[in-house]
């Protein structure tokens, strides 16, 4: 029977507004790995924030070793208190070698014997497995051996409960074995940690168990063994499970077989590190890529928008051979772009409605022959009655506009620019539930007009009012590709869950 290292029971944890989580139950045993795992917005992050002191609970109780601890106020008291986390960005300090990294902030002293404490290093790294040396700087390491260091730190300075946040996200295949080879070892020292990943696999290949989150609800623990991957997905994403056993692969006549293709990708892969994909958009089709959060659905379009850039494979337009290595060249050629993050890469804050409607068609012209003020007042009259933008005048500032009415400026810009191909990831996210609907007409309108449009969203519902064939991928490769009788809810999920992982590469 293994002890109890970490217990949080009745997590309540509110922002104004918003109730991030509620009634949280977590438990941590020694020498155990166990997934935290949930969509977008479950309440992951803030779980671990309000463990580790970033953030204090508004409720609750945690217990470490059975010691009842009412508030942790800082990531340096759980530090003491044995809880460590290593982030997917490192926070080490790479101009400082891998010795000094390990014991940095740990003496007050200013004469450091250093022989001694390399010694020291090194009989930490050799015990670990680490391939580094003490003397080695930081950063000529690779992030896997950065990531081990980083974990080397915490486990020197006695750490009960390990939290990794997402450690394999930029690491391959052999360093991510490097990875589980540690955290096996420490597993059999009786270090406890929580492992945080969107990638299933990871997952089933080295945990014990796992607790979902979903909106800041606790759905459930449960032992590996006991929950097949296709009743964790539907668990992350709050779906019922059909009869799966009804499920089966029906071959469907290629409906598109006389339709003029516009973006065609052979074996694309991308510095993010989506693996090889094929990917066909054909004129006047809404096409869907569908996972869960990290499944690469949004590495797929940036590769073929020439955001991120493009390391092998090839990319065709209307059958034409093209090299996008920038979205400026990707707009050149008909490609438009709404991305997932609004604020961060979409709105201007400070420019108006008027100047954000005509951004896109503007870096098309160039910025040394601006529009006159009326070509631009008429652009953005045109395209504010086209979609119903509620906004006093287009001189408003677009940070005043609702989140909703602000997503529909960013698409007036880049219908503004009539693109043969439009992508739109997550283009509903976060606004209310009638300016939804106004969104989805408008893709199905755009398609039955010829426009080639590529739709994707974190809502299964949604993907499957809107598109007419869905790509699913799992943890950075295509495994499915879905359409007709196939785009059901039970399908995509079976499939996300490696159920049925269909090659749809070429061969």
């Amino acid at each position: 029977m293994q002890d109890t290292v970490l217990t949080m029971r009745g997590i309540y944890k509110s922002f104004p507004g918003v109730r991030a989580l509620q009634n949280v139950d977590f438990t941590l045993c020694e020498g155990e790995i166990h997934a935290l795992m949930g969509e977008n917005g479950a309440g992951k992050s803030t779980l671990i924030k309000v463990l580790t002191g970033v953030y204090s609970k508004n409720a609750g109780e945690i217990c470490i070793k059975g010691i009842n601890k009412p508030h942790i106020k800082s990531p340096q008291e759980a530090q003491k208190l044995g809880i460590s986390t290593v982030y997917q960005e490192i926070t080490l300090c790479p101009n400082l070698t891998v010795a000094e990294n390990l014991f940095i902030g740990r003496t007050n002293n200013l004469f450091v014997n250093w022989k001694k404490r390399n010694s020291r290093a090194e009989c930490i790294l050799q015990g670990l497995g680490i391939p580094a040396k003490p003397a080695q700087q930081l950063s000529s390491c690779s992030i896997a051996v950065q990531q081990m260091v980083a974990i080397a730190r915490a486990v020197d300075m006695d750490c009960k409960v390990l939290i990794l946040d997402e450690p394999t996200s930029s690491l391959d295949d052999q360093e991510v074995a490097k990875l589980f080879a540690l955290m096996r070892e420490l597993k059999s020292r009786g270090v406890g940690i929580v492992f945080v990943t969107h990638f299933l696999e990871q997952v089933y290949e080295v945990c014990d168990k796992i607790t979902v989150l979903r909106n800041g609800e606790l759905v459930g623990e449960y032992q590996i063994k006991d929950l097949p991957r296709v009743e964790l997905v539907a668990k992350m994403m709050g779906k019922e499970l059909g009869d799966l056993a009804e499920i089966h692969n029906k071959t469907q006549s290629n409906t598109n077989d006389s339709k003029e293709v516009i973006i065609e990708t052979e074996g694309l892969s991308s510095t993010s590190g989506i693996k090889p994909f094929d990917f066909t958009a054909y004129k006047g089709e809404v096409t869907g890529f569908a996972g869960l959060l990290g499944s690469g659905r949004s590495e797929c379009v940036r590769a073929i928008f020439g955001a991120d850039k493009v390391t092998n494979g090839t990319l065709r337009i209307k059958g034409e051979h093209v090299n996008i290595t920038t979205p400026i060249k990707a707009m050149k050629k008909g490609i438009g772009y709404l991305s997932e993050d609004r604020k961060r890469d979409g709105i201007i804050g400070d420019l108006s409605v008027r100047e954000n409607i005509i951004l896109a068609l503007q870096v098309m012209r160039g910025f040394f022959k601006p529009f006159t003020k009326a070509q631009a007042q008429a652009f953005a009259d045109e395209y504010i009655s086209l979609l119903g933008i509620k906004t006093a005048s287009a001189d408003t500032p677009i940070s005043s506009l609702s989140g909703g009415n602000q997503q529909k400026v960013i698409l007036a810009r880049w219908l503004l620019t009539h693109p043969n191909y439009l992508i739109l990831d997550e283009p509903t996210r976060g606004i209310d539930i009638g300016t939804k609907v106004e969104i989805q007409k408008l893709v199905l309108k755009l398609a039955s007009e010829g426009m080639s449009i590529t739709f994707i969203s974190s809502e299964i519902e949604e993907m499957l009012r809107t598109c007419s064939r869905l790509i699913v991928m799992r943890d950075l490769y295509v495994v499915g590709e879905l359409k007709d009788e196939d785009m059901t809810q039970d399908k995509i999920m079976y499939t996300i869950a490696g159920g049925e992982t269909q090659n749809v590469q070429k061969q």
